[in-house]
């Protein structure tokens, strides 16, 4: 996985996440954004789960928990316009980490 964005470390299961993402067909980059929060910030869910939280115009922005707190993604898709292939992708996420 290349290093994308501003923002390039994460742990190491963050860094399986970010594998699982990128090789996602559809997705053309995964951009590490910015880090939030300590130890007790999201920790509801498990370390290097991931949540989809919006879509934007190049494709989806999401949160990845990792151990020490939660980081901002972008997903940027290959088509973004095409609204096949945006489901195609949400789907083979929602699959994948629920």
């Amino acid at each position: 996985m290349a290093k994308r964005g501003k923002h390039r470390s994460t742990d190491k299961e963050g860094r399986k996440t970010l594998a699982v993402l990128d090789a996602i067909i559809g997705i053309k980059a995964v951009i590490i954004g910015e880090s939030r929060g300590g130890k007790n910030v999201g920790r509801k869910r498990a370390v290097g789960s991931f949540k989809m939280q919006s879509e934007t115009a190049s494709g989806f922005k999401g949160l990845l928990q990792t151990s020490r707190g939660i980081q901002e993604i972008a997903l940027i898709l290959e088509s973004p316009k095409s609204a096949e292939s945006r489901g195609a992708v949400r789907a083979k996420i929602e699959q994948k980490f629920g």
